[in-house]
């Protein structure tokens, strides 16, 4: 395995422990309007990712500067390329964090349904936009021979992205629902257990679509086969376990199934896009691979003795963290701040 491979698995890999911890928060920020009934609630449903959910955007930055660092190209043009998109991301995410911070500084209760209102943007609006920036880059983006994406903004808002976008939103929903099934008590986890189960079904049929349609409009598909291996099977089969371990309120083992679907799900997309980082809908010679996008052999070696020996430290961190906000929440339990 040469560095250039090894960086390409890293880089999947901070972005998968992206997707499965973000997309509970996620899941939780968009639910929170609609399961939390009074102020109590909805404080609760906040508290539950409060200690997390900073924390696990930082997988997102540490991925972004891998990308940036080991393959310069394909962070160029993708960057460049899915700008307004991920323009779009940022300011929501911004106005999630916003948001955690400023639902506490006063008590009216419009201030306070504003903000959750603003959560809920915050967190619907990347989940989105993450299934339609994954669904093109294995869809394919018009580059041309100077890696440069020659497309428009609405080149990206196609049926098969917007689809993959639903089916992303849908996961994470099903996602978070588990977790709050897993921290609440009382009412709200009453509710946790019914929305996720009323949300797994919807999740099965879009994922579905998804995947069957990109058997028609991608090479990525295609390359996996009728029998596409391991990991989309295992996926498929997490997710449908899952539903019959929410239906017998096995929550934890169901959150496992689902954190297995999101995982095998990312892998497969990596294992179809490999060699390639991103796809050229106009020449196939244009696309990007992890060896014309990728930096010289000694930033990848410096590079990986960094991530050696400082990546095990922030594990162990973020693994004590949930280890200490293990319990779970009651409506009636009061925490100052969403942060804290």
């Amino acid at each position: 395995m040469n560095l250039n491979i090894l960086w390409f698995i890293l880089i999947v890999v901070l972005f998968i422990g992206f997707f499965f911890l973000e997309g509970f928060d996620y899941g939780v920020g968009m639910l929170l309007p609609f399961l939390g009934k009074d102020e109590e609630e909805r404080s609760a449903i906040v508290n539950t990712i409060g200690p997390f959910w900073d924390g696990n955007e930082v997988w997102l930055l540490t991925a972004g500067g891998a990308m940036f660092a080991a393959f310069p190209n394909w962070y160029a043009t993708m960057f460049s390329g899915f700008y307004l998109a991920l323009l779009l991301m940022l300011v929501a995410l911004i106005v999630r964090g916003v948001a955690f911070e400023f639902r506490h500084r006063d008590v009216r209760p419009e201030w306070r349904s504003f903000w959750d209102w603003m959560i809920f943007v915050g967190s619907a609006i990347p989940g989105l936009l993450w299934g339609v920036a994954l669904a093109n880059l294995i869809e394919g983006v018009p580059i041309d021979a100077h890696m440069n994406y020659v497309g428009g903004f609405f080149n990206l808002l196609n049926p098969f992205a917007l689809l993959g976008g639903l089916a992303f939103v849908a996961m994470f929903l099903l996602h978070g629902a588990i977790f709050l099934a897993l921290k609440t008590e009382d009412k709200l986890l009453q509710r946790a257990e019914n929305i996720a189960r009323q949300i797994w079904f919807p999740t099965v049929i879009l994922i579905g679509l998804f995947i069957g349609s990109g058997y028609f409009v991608t090479s990525v598909f295609e390359r996996l086969g009728v029998d596409p291996g391991i990991a989309p099977l295992g996926a498929g089969m997490a997710l449908l376990l899952g539903g019959w371990l929410i239906q017998n309120r096995h929550f934890g083992w169901a959150f496992v199934m689902t954190g297995f679907t999101i995982v095998l799900s990312a892998a497969t997309i990596a294992i179809g896009l490999f060699p390639n980082v991103m796809i050229s809908s106009l020449n196939p010679a244009w696309n990007l691979t992890i060896y014309n996008a990728s930096s010289s052999p000694y930033t990848l070696t410096v590079m990986s003795i960094i991530a050696i020996t400082l990546v095990p430290f922030v594990l162990a961190y973020q693994a004590w963290n949930y280890w200490v906000f293990r319990k779970r929440l009651s409506s009636h339990q009061t925490v100052a701040v969403a942060h804290e």
